[in-house]
């Protein structure tokens, strides 16, 4: 009996709950090229994570996203006075209405930011 029970949760446990960042975040953080402010429309279907973000830098297709439990990652690809410029974010959702990001800017810099569903 106890075997069992055991399995059953163990099957389950692929079932977790999943977060649901989908809708629109913001975001303003300082970075070493000054004051940065972002909007990220964001979409979940199961693990897959699509959507864009936009900043004064312009807006892109977010690329590579997932969602795992509480984790969410993507990658932001955009040119930065004229050079090309990989953004790494991985984060955990710490509420309905926030998710704490590491953001790795091409391997150089990493910063905390802090994204806040819009309201």
């Amino acid at each position: 009996m106890r075997t069992a029970a055991l399995l059953a949760i163990t099957m389950l446990l692929p079932f977790a709950a999943q977060a649901d960042v989908t809708g629109t975040w913001t975001a303003s953080f300082d970075t070493q090229v000054g004051k940065q402010e972002y909007t990220y429309e964001l979409k979940v279907d199961g693990n897959a994570l699509t959507g864009t973000a936009k900043s004064a830098n312009g807006e892109v297709a977010l690329e590579s996203g997932k969602v795992d439990g509480n984790t969410v990652s993507f990658v932001e690809k955009l040119t930065f006075q004229g050079m090309p410029l990989v953004i790494t974010y991985t984060g955990n959702v710490v509420s309905d209405d926030e998710i704490q990001f590491k953001r790795d800017v091409a391997g150089l810099v990493t910063e905390d930011v802090t994204a806040r569903r819009a309201k």
